[in-house]
């Protein structure tokens, strides 16, 4: 028996044969004959006498055998769809459902004969009986009278047989769909062309030397115009300027390079300003130009490697951040609201190696950065407990934070009730010690002020850090063995608290030797990332993100055997933006996206508790990839607490 959701808002309470028939309101005839439910029109609605005449239906439209999906017009719920004997697909619903919609799916064709295809749980109907979890991506099913369930607990399907089956079916089965044509006609007639895969490959090509330095201007100027090539040919800049016009950084060329472009930049800004208005972005060159205004400073980001402006807003902001946690925000307003044309220069100087390595990870591609989220050091709950004890059993009064960090995932961390480290603040912490050289040349220790933003912007904390020794004498370290570093970071806001802090690092370290803590923190990371094929064997998946929202957390596979290269991570990464993008799009309201393109298969699943984002290769199956996704949010959902930190310490 097929069931029925009901609706208060839209009662529907026939069926198209062999029931009761509605009864006859005063002064309505009462036909013996009824192929459509009825419906009631919305309030706002109007129809003809002929719309609903029972002894005439509305003819219904007939089912391609390719194209895209058929649109709703009608206010009027459809009969069911007619289906051929030839096809093995069931037959479609005839009344109100729950499962999604014509209007939730949006397909994008593109040149290359790949297709975007989005669904969205904006306009369904009164939802099913509440999941039991998130787990699993299934078809969802009607039951009668339960109507109190709420929207949001469940996520629409796409790796289901039935409706949804049938509606996706015939436009991931063909290449050269009715839509598609029809799309290629109106693009000829228009003059417009479809993005076309090739021009990323133009763009990345050679991406192996765009963090190599652009040489200086000699005293004759002879080079000016190679250099100046060399400086167009990078694909991605940030541009920091004063107010005043004054260059603050910039990421590729000296200031004598590019003097011209900033003052250019700073007239563009400063009309726009005198008109009243505040310019966001522009695009220009092939190339999107985002412009964020903090205070006294112009911060300019120029890409061509397809991030939208949020994304590039979020990287400016972690530059911001990083100036901030030099300077402070009361002495940056203080220098420029005395002197408007001060040079930063110069307050500033020393901390460009810091501002190249936070640009290049944005450059390469940074998943923290993307997610606004910490990775962890996978380790099981009990030792990770061990390892929180021994730090509270530790710690010292001045202390505010203790973090033991290995290789830029964080191990185990000791805060203040009511107080975390801000996601924004541990990159800044973790550029310093993993991407930049500055800190682990000066040796075992380390003494540093510096500001937290995202704790407190307006005063300085002071940063004890200590590296512990992981390699033989004899042995190099090499780039490799330098991510691999354990380090003990300890925060007070004292800052005469030097000798309590190195106190504090010492019973540490010894006490993580003796129980074991100290060993087991070396075999993760000797053990590396875990593959996606541990987690779902013999799977299509080739990597994923897992992002859990409750704890600000998200866990990954190793970038092997299928990213080993800069560029093959850089690709990976630009195909996470473009899912970023997509699901947090302002009034996008999507649960998932399913994207086909010649080079991979991707799933972007968005739900209240976790993100994830799915990346499988060319041939992979649209229900098998579904499949995977499901076996990893259960894997998330059991090793919780071996993959993230729940609390603190």
């Amino acid at each position: 028996m097929s069931h029925v959701a009901k609706s208060e808002a839209d009662p529907i309470d026939g069926r198209s044969e062999g029931l009761e028939q509605p009864k006859a309101g005063p002064g309505e005839e009462h036909s013996s004959r009824v192929d459509v439910p009825s419906v009631e029109l919305p309030e706002g609605v109007k129809g003809n006498d002929d719309t609903f005449k029972a002894e005439e239906p509305p003819p219904l439209p007939p089912r391609p055998g390719r194209g895209n999906p058929l649109r709703q017009t009608s206010s009027v719920a459809p009969a069911a769809f007619p289906t051929t004997q030839a096809s093995a697909r069931p037959r479609l619903q005839a009344t109100a459902t729950t499962a999604v919609s014509r209007p939730d799916i949006h397909t994008q064709s593109f040149q290359d004969s790949s297709h975007e295809i989005s669904t969205n749980s904006t306009q369904l109907s009164p939802p099913p009986k509440s999941w039991t979890g998130w787990g699993s991506i299934k078809r969802l099913k009607i039951h009668d009278g339960d109507d109190s369930a709420s929207i949001r607990s469940y996520a629409p399907t796409l790796g289901a047989a039935g409706d949804v089956e049938s509606l996706l079916g015939d436009v991931l089965g063909s290449e050269h769909t009715s839509g598609w044509n029809i799309l290629n006609r109106q693009l000829e007639e228009t003059g417009l062309q479809l993005p076309d895969a090739s021009d990323d490959e133009e763009i990345l090509h050679g991406f192996d030397d765009e963090f190599d330095e652009i040489d200086s201007l000699d005293s004759s100027a002879d080079n000016e115009e190679e250099l100046l090539n060399q400086w167009k040919s990078k694909r991605k800049h940030f541009l920091i300027l004063s107010s005043a016009g004054k260059p603050i950084y910039s990421r590729h060329g000296d200031d004598n390079l590019i003097s011209g472009y900033i003052g250019v930049v700073q007239t563009i800004i400063s009309f726009y300003e005198g008109a009243g208005d505040q310019l966001k972005g522009f695009t220009a060159g092939g190339a999107r130009f985002v412009v964020m205004a903090q205070g006294p400073l112009y911060l300019v980001a120029i890409s061509k490697l397809g991030e939208n402006d949020s994304q590039l807003r979020v990287q400016l902001e972690a530059l911001y951040m990083q100036i901030l946690s030099t300077l402070t925000l009361p002495n940056l307003t203080h220098l420029f609201s005395n002197r408007p044309s001060t040079d930063l220069r110069r307050p500033l100087q020393g901390t460009e190696p810091l501002l190249s390595a936070l640009a290049d990870s944005f450059t390469r591609g940074s998943a923290p950065t993307l997610f606004s989220a910490l990775e962890c050091l996978k380790v099981r709950k009990s030792h990770r407990e061990m390892i929180n004890k021994t730090l509270l059993l530790k710690r010292c009064e001045s202390l505010l934070y203790g973090l033991v960090v290995a290789g830029g995932r964080l191990v185990s961390v000791v805060r203040p009730r009511r107080h975390s480290l801000h996601p924004s603040d541990l990159r800044l912490i973790f550029n310093m010690l993993f991407e930049a050289e500055g800190v682990k040349a000066g040796g075992g220790e380390n003494w540093i002020p510096l500001c937290l933003p995202g704790f407190n912007k307006n005063g300085y904390l002071y940063m004890y850090v200590s590296f512990i020794d992981q390699h033989d004498e004899e042995e190099e370290m090499s780039a490799t063995s330098r991510q691999d570093e354990v380090a003990v970071v300890l925060i007070s806001a004292n800052k005469e608290s030097f000798y309590d802090l190195r106190q504090m690092r010492d019973d540490v370290v010894e006490e993580l030797e003796k129980n074991g803590s100290m060993a087991i923190i070396r075999s993760a990371i000797h053990k590396g990332r875990y593959s996606a094929t541990d987690i779902v064997p013999g799977a299509v998946l080739q990597h994923f993100i897992y992002k859990s929202k409750a704890n600000v957390q998200f866990t990954m596979p190793s970038y092997e055997p299928y990213y080993t290269t800069l560029l093959a991570r850089r690709r990976l990464l630009s195909l996470y933006h473009n899912l970023h993008a997509v699901v947090h799009a302002k009034n996008a309201h999507l649960k998932v996206h399913h994207c086909i393109s010649r080079d991979g298969v991707s799933l972007a699943w968005i739900t209240p508790l976790f993100e994830l984002y799915c990346v499988a290769g060319p041939n992979a199956n649209r229900n098998a990839l579904a499949q995977s996704a499901n076996r990893v949010v259960q894997w998330a959902r059991r090793e919780e607490e071996r993959i993230f930190i729940i609390g603190g310490a």
